[in-house]
């Protein structure tokens, strides 16, 4: 999942995770919690899921 996100993210196939989200039926704050609890965190300024702890 985390993958699939932060590649249609970075090919531009989204502008940002919320219309990811939304195109999807999604939450983005359910999404960013669900991932949060499998050890990766939402970087605002990277636009992408990072492992915790290389979120930097």
């Amino acid at each position: 999942m985390v993958s699939s996100v932060n590649m249609l993210l970075r090919d531009e196939e989204y502008d940002s995770l919320e219309s990811l989200c939304y195109a999807f039926g999604r939450d983005p704050g359910q999404v960013k919690d669900y991932l949060l609890g499998n050890g990766f965190v939402w970087s605002e300024r990277q636009k992408q899921f990072r492992p915790i702890g290389y979120d930097a």
